[in-house]
């Protein structure tokens, strides 16, 4: 019954931390924009510059993964699409939440970027539980380094990760990524959809927004990385 309990309780503080304010969120996008550019200046891992230039939606994605016996997985995010202008959308926020019970102890933090290459592939944003199965190139190991049997224009999802921390066992997991519906009521002050946000431009761009798309373009249009 314990894990039960370690559950009901995780549970009731996950509900408790939705009491955000705006600022909060506008710090979340920021530090999201930080570690993308810290995993940009990576020399031999950041994304290459057409890849970033062709993706048509981007998922930032920050999850931490902890514990002994029992594990939970909590994680905080952002989306964006390209418009048919090529302006990207306003922020939609994110969250990853995924329990886990088995044998398993350490700690692991994931930086995730996830480019959405095709138009079709930014639609999956608005499924309850946004899941990604086909057509998905990896990394590979620890490194950031796309595994692409394929040319980038060929793939509809290509994920990033930077990985930090060491964190093993087998282990029984359940959850994934949804729209953080009340962060995002809090942070544009009114009941939106992920689709009123990122396709229906219900809403303006923050400044902390119009900050990480303008480094998200700056480095798409570098020539420095191939």
């Amino acid at each position: 019954m314990r894990p039960l309990i370690l559950i009901l309780i995780l549970s009731g503080l996950a509900s408790a931390a939705l009491a955000i304010e705006p600022a909060e969120l506008d710090n979340r996008i920021r530090t999201l924009t930080d570690k993308f550019e810290a995993f940009q200046h990576r020399p031999d891992n950041g994304i290459p510059t057409e890849t970033l230039r062709k993706a048509q939606g981007l998922i930032l994605l920050d999850s931490t993964k902890g514990g002994f016996v029992f594990a939970y997985q909590g994680g905080a995010g952002v989306a964006l699409v390209k418009d048919a202008m090529k302006k990207w959308s306003p922020a939609a926020f994110l969250k990853a939440n995924q329990a886990s019970l088995g044998f398993q102890a350490g700690g692991e933090q994931n930086f995730y970027i996830i480019l959405l290459m095709t138009t079709n592939s930014t639609w999956r944003l608005i499924e309850p539980k946004i899941e990604f199965g086909a057509g998905v190139t990896g990394t590979a190991g620890d490194t950031s380094e796309g595994v692409e049997t394929k040319t980038p224009a060929e793939q509809q999802i290509l994920i990033y990760k930077d990985r930090v921390g060491l964190y093993g066992g087998a282990v029984i997991k359940g959850g994934g990524i949804s729209t953080d519906g009340e962060a995002n009521r809090v942070y544009y002050g009114q009941d939106v959809t992920i689709k009123d946000i990122l396709f229906d431009h219900k809403v303006q761009p923050s400044a902390a927004t119009r900050d990480l798309t303008g480094k998200i373009d700056s480095y798409a249009h570098s020539p420095d990385r191939k």
